[in-house]
């Protein structure tokens, strides 16, 4: 048994150093094969990149700004805490939507021509669609690892390209303070209403006043209040007096019948002068209350009106001033240097894709040369 099993060849195994002969083996043999097709993979796509057109590349680098720059209430110090500075995540996510958005696109276009810039047919049914497809391939906005957003253009002229990106920019500024100047505005029309509304209660409010004055004759609540009792109390004590003193000539009998006589008519006048204090008294107490009424009202109404006066004229302070929606960092400058194509990487990607695949249909080439395709085709 031993000797039998010696006898036997191991061929269960291939040693791997005997393939990678084999394969090196096959591609020396080959190997003029492999260079002519790296030298035209090579000199074709050195031809192809030299026809490429070239692009520049210009960018600008910008902060979003916080809406509390634009709120009054914090603007002209009536809020608890002071105004953030820098826009938070919804901020910059409100710049990233605005910049992305068709208005944007289509105002870019409209006002570089683009239409005539890309040579696309304007007329076509499509033709909006292309435009947007092939600037947004050209167009690129993007929020750094700093929070900063970055706005970036390319174009085969360095100078418009250049131009266009600080012309993005500031529409962006523009769009991003048209939203909270609409929301200001609102603000402004819903403080015009109430102010209307309000100056219209007042007037309600005065002309009541006014009639029940006139009514009661009440003009100073304080002043006349004081003034009727004091008159009524000093017309009580001289009617006192003069009625004892009326009783005391008349009880001395007739030798002072003229004291008599003029007391008597004193008397009658200072009791119709009392009876006349009275009735005030009575008709400015009736009426008192409802005065204080109308009058704590008009004042009330007086000084909220005063304050939305006010807050609307803070609203259109900050409406009227140029508050922006972001804070430059860069401008975009005109670019020295291309931004594309890499004719050198472009050229070096062609030659090793050929290389690999020159390989792989070589060694494969190789390791099926002997089958019968055709006996393959026919299912033998």
């Amino acid at each position: 048994m031993t000797a039998l099993k010696d006898k036997v060849p191991n061929n269960s195994t291939t040693s791997p150093k005997t393939d990678l002969v084999d394969v090196l083996r096959t591609l020396f043999r080959w190997k003029k094969v492999i260079v002519t097709a790296c030298l035209l993979a090579g000199v074709g796509s050195a031809i192809i990149v030299l026809l490429l057109p070239v692009y520049y590349q210009a960018s600008t680098v910008f902060f979003a700004t916080s809406p509390d720059q634009a709120t009054p209430e914090l603007l002209f110090g009536d809020g608890t805490i002071p105004p953030e500075l820098y826009g938070n995540e919804s901020d910059i996510d409100r710049l990233l939507t605005i910049s992305e958005s068709n208005e944007l696109i289509d105002y870019l276009v409209d006002t570089f021509r683009l239409y005539e810039h890309y040579d696309i047919d304007k007329d076509s049914p499509k033709g909006k669609f292309y435009v947007r497809r092939h600037f947004l391939g050209l167009y690129d906005i993007t929020k750094t690892k700093r929070d900063a957003i970055q706005l970036s253009i390319e174009d085969q002229d360095p100078e418009l390209a250049a131009t266009m990106a600080r012309t993005a920019r500031e529409k962006i500024n523009h769009l991003g303070q048209s939203l909270i100047k609409s929301t200001q505005q609102r603000a402004i029309a819903t403080f015009e209403n109430n102010i209307a509304a309000k100056e219209e209660q007042l007037s309600v409010l005065s002309d009541s006043l006014q009639s029940l004055r006139k009514q009661y004759g009440i003009y100073n609540t304080e002043a006349q209040s004081e003034s009727l009792t004091t008159l009524a109390s000093i017309t009580e004590n001289q009617l006192n007096s003069s009625r004892a003193r009326l009783l005391a000539f008349s009880e001395r009998g007739g030798r002072f019948r003229d004291s008599v006589a003029i007391y008597e008519v004193k008397v009658a006048g200072l009791e119709e002068e009392f009876s006349k204090l009275n009735l005030k008294l009575d008709r400015f107490n009736e009426g008192l209350a409802k005065v204080l009424l109308y009058t704590r009202q008009y004042q009330e109404a007086n000084t909220s009106l005063s304050e939305d006066k006010e807050k609307m004229k803070q609203y259109q302070a900050t409406y009227q001033a140029d508050i922006p929606a972001m804070i430059v960092v860069e401008d975009a400058a005109r670019p020295q240097v291309k931004s594309r194509p890499f004719r050198t990487l472009i050229v070096l990607a062609a030659i090793f894709v050929t290389f690999f695949f020159t390989l792989i249909g070589i060694l494969l080439f190789e390791a099926y040369s002997d089958v019968d395709w055709k006996a393959v085709y026919q299912g033998k």
